[in-house]
């Protein structure tokens, strides 16, 4: 497990560089990931929006600033993400701010998922390959501590509901998704998130 997760780390990118590659990519209409398609690209587009308006709007507050500072280890936050992906688009940039507010106890790194497919292996949620996931890593110790993704609590409770009645992921679920991110503000990530790391450092995971 070792070896695959420090692979991952080795071919992993920065916040910035992550945005700088899907950027380059469609101006070659071109999204991450092995399947091209129109589709795909599109989305990559959209999320383009979508991240350039969050890393504007996205709050972090000073309780989870201050919580995040006094962590007990330095951390890194492994996140498996592509381009087209919804979900990535609405976490990433809250992850990056609340990395910048941890004063360097968390370094934030991306790497792509159909790159690593013996780490994503190990993370499957249900059966599937769903993203965001996020690998939380102690830095001293260099083990996985713990893990999360791919959305929020409230998110998953949404879509799986929605599967349950209708069956199949249609737009009106993807619009309603994006809804409650909206509504949400980032409050229940950096929430679970901050829950995560606090178990950590007082030994409960």
């Amino acid at each position: 497990m070792k070896s695959i997760v420090a692979k991952a780390l080795f071919n992993s990118h920065s916040y910035a560089e992550y945005r700088k590659l899907v950027t380059d990519l469609l101006t070659e209409g071109k999204s991450t990931g092995n399947e091209q398609s129109e589709s795909l690209t599109n989305y990559s587009k959209l999320n383009e929006a979508r991240m350039n308006r969050l890393e504007k709007t996205i709050k972090i507050s000073e309780t989870v600033a201050e919580k995040l500072q006094n962590l007990d280890n330095h951390y890194i936050w492994l996140v498996l993400s592509e381009g087209w992906c919804g979900d990535a688009a609405q976490i990433l940039p809250i992850l990056d701010k609340m990395a910048h507010a941890s004063n360097k106890r968390v370094d934030l790194r991306i790497a792509l998922r159909d790159e690593n497919d013996d780490l994503m292996n190990q993370y499957l949620t249900n059966g599937g390959r769903a993203i965001p996931k996020v690998i939380i890593i102690c830095k001293e110790a260099g083990i996985v501590r713990a893990d999360w993704g791919p959305r929020p609590k409230g998110a998953s409770e949404l879509m799986a509901t929605h599967k349950r009645e209708v069956g199949a992921i249609d737009e009106k679920i993807k619009t309603d998704l994006q809804l409650w991110y909206l509504a949400d503000k980032g409050i229940s990530t950096q929430e679970e998130l901050l829950e995560i790391m606090e178990n950590i450092k007082y030994n409960r995971l």
